[in-house]
């Protein structure tokens, strides 16, 4: 009796049935303290960046690292179904990171916040961060419909070319920078009040992935489908 209450509930997939195992929750748990982090982070961030920049300055780094390791975490717990999209998003926090370490061992007396707002061409490295999140916020958009998603796929890289390419005046990057803190936040929010089976997605389909011949091969996987 104690057994049949501590199974897992078995759902129907694509490809045939799966549990949602307790490793699975806690990965999503993580994924979703990841982006929690990212958007106090983003927040915290765009408030100096409104109220005190000076204090901005010196808030910067470590605002910027714990970015990063969150973003990190939330990238190596996300289920995503296809593995080389996944890679790719893993690559570019890799090439972001360590274009920011690079900057942050190198910048001399200056504060790293004023190296990389003075230099746009540092983008080119340190702007792959950002790649990978826009990536996680496609992913939310596309698997959830979610509007806050939808506007920050656009926004973020839509602020960060702007800059690049010194197209935006310093007063609309302000405001772009409160909006995306402000959509983060709201995401963030909606995010911790979802159920978790949705977040972990249809695993018949990962395994489907990770070994397709087998369902060819296996008739009753096949019936199972």
């Amino acid at each position: 009796m104690q057994d049949e209450l501590n199974q897992e509930p078995i759902y129907q997939g694509q490809f045939g049935v799966f549990t949602i195992t307790a490793a699975d929750r806690r990965e999503v748990i993580l994924y979703r303290a990841g982006m929690i982090t990212m958007a106090l982070c983003c927040g915290s961030g765009a408030l100096l960046a409104w109220n005190s920049p000076q204090l901005l300055l010196s808030w910067f780094t470590p605002l910027l690292a714990l970015f990063s390791l969150a973003l990190g975490l939330s990238l190596w717990t996300v289920h995503i179904y296809l593995g080389f999209l996944h890679r790719f998003l893993q690559l570019c926090w890799g090439i972001g990171t360590l274009s920011a370490l690079v900057f942050f061992l190198n910048r001399g007396d200056q504060p790293l916040a004023l190296i990389l707002y003075s230099h746009p061409l540092t983008l080119l490295g340190v702007g792959f961060i950002f790649v990978s999140l826009t990536g996680l916020f496609f992913k939310e958009a596309f698997c959830f419909n979610r509007l806050e998603t939808k506007i920050l796929t656009l926004l973020v890289p839509g602020l960060l070319l702007g800059h690049l390419f010194q197209i935006l005046p310093p007063a609309w990057e302000l405001r772009l920078l409160l909006g995306w803190g402000l959509l983060f936040s709201v995401f963030a929010l909606r995010k911790s009040l979802q159920p978790i089976p949705p977040d972990i997605g249809d695993k018949s389909v990962f395994t489907y992935l990770r070994n397709p011949q087998a369902f060819s091969a296996d008739p009753h996987l096949n019936e199972a489908a």
